[in-house]
């Protein structure tokens, strides 16, 4: 089975201009992210799908492979389909560019669920929170920190920026202190589609609660796609903001230090 990874990126990101060129550790940030897409042992072939000549330069320069697609796309999905329509692949998967310490393993886990549940077109990935993950960003109660409930087949019920399922009980009793974060599944921006679902989704219209929420994937479950949900070991941070990327740097040199 043929499985294509496409990592999506983009030059004018708001936050962040230039991201996937940033080069303090001494590699393109979208190298980091093609390098652990590599490391995952069930993908075939991964490519970055982008509209700038620049970053097309930069992966060729370590051996990687571009893909130049349209300048219009609304959504890394959109760019993901194009590219999909020209690789033949039985499973393609959308990986973020901008997350450079990803667990390969976790790709692996979401290509084995795709396999084994050949009924579902559309996976993605969650990790339980870390239990010190009580309070601030990277919490429960982050609105950065997309949270995601399953059904009892393991699909996902809804994704939500807010805090769900909410506890009422605790909220109620005034100890939402006592809140475990382990409770909760965080949302990893890793998806698998079959081909052809794939480009269905991306003629698919924006809907008000993806609108509301600023969360693409409740568009296909609006449409009636279900999403079967693989469970992860670790999550990864993306870097989204020069803070973001300073600390990657620092977790780099750490590590290259004896």
């Amino acid at each position: 089975m043929r499985v294509l990874a496409v990592i999506p990126a983009r030059f004018a990101a708001v936050r962040l201009p230039g991201k996937p060129l940033l080069r303090e550790t001494g590699k393109f940030l979208i190298q980091h992210v093609v390098e652990q897409v590599r490391q995952a042992r069930r993908v075939s072939e991964a490519v970055v799908a982008t509209d700038d000549a620049r970053i097309a330069e930069a992966v060729a320069s370590f051996g990687g492979t571009a893909v130049m697609t349209r300048g219009d796309h609304v959504s890394g999905t959109d760019r993901v389909a194009e590219v999909a329509a020209r690789m033949p692949a039985d499973l393609v998967l959308n990986v973020q560019g901008d997350e450079p310490e990803m667990d390969s393993g976790n790709i692996d886990r979401l290509v084995d669920l795709m396999f084994a549940r050949p009924e579902r077109n559309i996976g993605t990935v969650a990790c339980r929170f870390p239990p010190e993950a009580t309070d601030g960003p990277g919490s429960p109660g982050d609105p950065n920190a997309v949270k995601v409930v399953l059904s009892a087949a393991g699909d996902a019920l809804y994704f939500s920026r807010a805090l769900v399922p909410f506890p009422r009980d605790l909220a109620s009793a005034g100890r939402m202190r006592e809140l475990d974060p382990a409770r909760y599944l965080l949302h990893l921006g890793l998806y698998g589609f079959r081909p052809a679902t794939l480009l269905q989704l991306a003629r698919l219209a924006p809907t008000e609660l993806e609108q509301i929420e600023r969360l693409e994937q409740l568009r296909w479950l609006h449409a009636g796609h279900p999403i079967a949900v693989a469970i992860g070991e670790r999550p990864s941070a993306g870097i989204d903001t020069p803070e973001d990327y300073a600390a990657f740097v620092r977790r780099c040199r750490s590590r290259s230090t004896p």
